[in-house]
């Protein structure tokens, strides 16, 4: 999750928010290894104190446009989901995840903690105790505890992935727009 994945990801949400004709987003990674295995962190390393803060600002921006999208965006996660490719899926309305996925906020074992609004969503998600848990381990959990604990909504084999999202947008690219945003809205709005 580096730079030019950051500005991807900010022209796609920009598409999105804008062009009607789009009516939902499914966000994966290319191929079996990983969502996202984290933030790049050689860019925050020569970035000193101040650049920092703004690549950190950059990435939580860009996941409130995610986590408040008006339509619907689901994280179809195979592999590893870690640090801020976790926070990324996070960010999403809900996760659907392969047998083979990982999910972790590892940053602690760099001395750090998640940045882009990870600390909250993860405990929003699975509660307080095992969110302090994962982030303060940095252990990682399989597909099983992830749907166990409330981090992702459905866990099924590898070669189903792809179908069991577009199914679940299938139905939901349906239902009437407005009423969508409207859920969306409310319920982020609890969490505010």
């Amino acid at each position: 999750l580096n730079g030019q994945v950051i500005a991807e990801l900010e022209a796609v949400m920009h598409d999105v928010y804008t062009n009607p004709a789009i009516k939902s987003v499914l966000i994966t990674g290319a191929g079996e290894k990983a969502f996202v295995a984290g933030a790049d962190i050689s860019e925050f390393i020569g970035a000193g104190e101040a650049g920092a803060k703004t690549l950190a600002r950059r990435g939580q921006d860009l996941f409130f446009k995610i986590e408040n999208c008006p339509k619907v965006v689901i994280a179809c996660v195979n592999g590893f989901a870690l640090g801020g490719g976790c926070e990324l899926a996070m960010a999403c309305h809900f996760r659907i995840a392969s047998e083979n996925a990982k999910f972790g906020q590892p940053e602690i074992n760099l001395g750090l903690l998640p940045g882009y609004g990870g600390t909250q969503r993860l405990t929003q998600l699975i509660g307080k105790g095992r969110a302090l848990e994962l982030m303060i381990s940095g252990i990682l959990v399989n597909a099983t505890a992830a749907l166990q604990y409330g981090l992702v909504n459905y866990v099924v084999p590898e070669a189903e992935l792809m179908n069991k999202t577009i199914s679940i947008l299938s139905v939901i690219n349906t239902k009437a727009p407005i009423a969508i945003s409207a859920c969306i809205q409310s319920v982020n709005a609890f969490y505010g």
